[in-house]
């Protein structure tokens, strides 16, 4: 198991009393992208909240292997110093943090003793800034305050930037994104590809996996995930939807 970046097993979840996972299982390797599709309901964004340790959620049942550590007993930030990153589907506005003094606070508590120098961090952000395309007027305004979506996205992709976790899920990033701000996120996503990187992509479009191309696609329902595949997979379910699954599981997929 030592190649395995990060290994879920028969996860069970439940909200508000609401079983919601019942049974993921999914192995993700180092250097690899995984895409999560799945119709509304069928539990993707409780996966990725899941992982991350959101309070909101009670785990019931399962493992999540990350490192060679099972996550589920570590607190969120301890998840985050060990190397995962959430970029949420839809960022919070943190009214009177900055985002240099939010990216620099967040910065040193995942690297801790080897934290670095304010002039170094800054010219690293300011890097990122530009390949972004955002203007540096960015790092005086408070996070996510009066951001636009497309502004806010580009941010989460900013932190993961300068975070340089080494798994991070991606929760409906593209969602209400326009091309040229789905261009940019996926630009910013790739900057990071390679053996020491891995990837969870969950949406509902196949035009992000145009950009940021999965190794592997696997489709949620009902809790659980009942198909995987390879890219061609993408295009069979753009062509006929989650109905055509529905028949071969006997399962109701929401629309």
């Amino acid at each position: 198991m030592s190649d395995t970046e990060i290994r879920i097993v028969n996860l069970h979840a439940r909200c508000e009393e609401k079983e919601i996972l019942k049974g993921v299982n999914l192995e993700i390797n180092p250097g690899e992208v995984h895409a999560l599709m799945g119709p509304n309901g069928s539990g993707k964004s409780t996966l990725s909240n899941v992982i991350m340790g959101h309070p909101s959620y009670e785990v019931t049942g399962g493992e999540i292997w990350f490192k060679g550590r099972n996550i589920l007993e570590l607190e969120p930030d301890e998840r985050a110093r060990l190397g995962l990153f959430l970029a949420f589907q839809y960022p919070i506005a943190i009214p009177g943090v900055s985002v240099a003094k939010f990216l620099k606070s967040s910065s040193d508590a995942i690297l801790g003793d080897q934290r670095k120098s304010a002039g170094e961090f800054l010219k690293e952000l300011r890097e990122n800034l530009k390949f972004l395309e955002m203007n540096e007027a960015f790092l005086n305004r408070f996070l996510n305050d009066g951001f636009s979506g497309g502004e806010k996205k580009r941010m989460e992709i900013l932190q993961m930037l300068m975070l340089k976790p080494s798994f991070a899920v991606m929760d409906e990033t593209d969602s209400g994104l326009d091309i040229d701000a789905l261009r940019v996120v996926s630009k910013g996503v790739n900057r990071l590809t390679g053996p020491a990187f891995s990837l969870l992509v969950i949406t509902h479009y196949e035009r992000i996996l145009q950009y940021i191309k999965p190794d592997h696609l696997h489709v949620l329902i009902d809790g659980k995930v009942v198909m995987s595949g390879g890219p061609e997979l993408v295009k069979e379910l753009e062509e006929k939807g989650y109905d055509w699954i529905r028949q071969q599981f006997g399962q109701e997929v929401l629309v």
